[in-house]
C-alpha cells in the first residue's frame, strides 16, 4: 500500500520554486516545490521546508521569504541553486532587495515577496505561511513545474 501512497503522490503536479531569505548580510535559497495560495485576502501563501534543511531557521529568524516562479526552460538557475554554499548559489545571479530585506531574484516570470504569518508543524516540514507585502511579473515565459524539471520531490533527502 505504502508504494501505492507515493506512486500517487507522485502524480499530483507542483511548481518549481526558488525561495529566498536573508540572515544577516548574507543570501541564501534553495528549490522548493510544495507551495501554495492559500488565502485571497489577505494575500497569503505557504512554502512547505523540510525540518534539517539549512533555509528552515533562515526563514524563522528573518521573518521573510520570497518565492521566485521560474521559466521552465531555466534549469541552468535550479541547477545553480544545488550548490552547497549560498555564495556558489548567487554567483552570477543578479537581485535585488526587497521591503523585507530578503533578496529578490530578478529576471524570473514571477515573484511574491511575504512577510512571515505563521508556521505549522507537520511532520518532517514546517509550513511557513506568508503574507505577500509585494509581487512582481514579468510576463516572460511559462512556470516550471516537476514535470519539466524532471524530477518530482516526495519528501526524501
Amino acid at each position: 500500500m505504502k508504494e501505492q501512497i507515493h506512486e500517487a503522490l507522485g502524480l499530483f503536479t507542483y511548481g518549481i520554486y526558488i525561495l529566498t531569505s536573508q540572515k544577516g548580510d548574507e543570501k541564501h535559497g534553495m528549490i522548493v516545490s510544495w507551495v501554495s495560495q492559500i488565502s485571497h485576502d489577505p494575500p497569503l501563501v505557504m512554502a512547505a521546508i523540510r525540518k534539517n534543511r539549512r533555509m528552515h531557521p533562515i526563514v524563522e529568524e528573518a521573518g521573510s521569504f520570497v518565492l521566485h516562479v521560474l521559466d521552465k526552460d531555466a534549469k541552468q538557475i535550479v541547477s545553480r541553486f544545488k550548490y552547497p554554499s549560498p555564495a556558489e548559489r548567487f554567483a552570477g545571479v543578479e537581485c535585488a532587495t526587497g521591503a523585507t530585506g530578503a533578496p529578490i531574484i530578478k529576471n524570473v516570470p514571477a515573484y511574491a515577496e511575504c512577510r512571515l504569518r505563521q508556521t505549522f508543524d507537520t511532520g518532517d516540514h514546517t509550513l511557513f505561511i506568508g503574507e505577500v507585502v509585494s509581487a512582481g511579473v514579468s510576463g516572460k515565459g511559462a512556470p516550471m513545474t516537476g514535470w519539466d524539471y524532471g524530477k518530482i520531490y516526495q519528501g526524501d533527502s
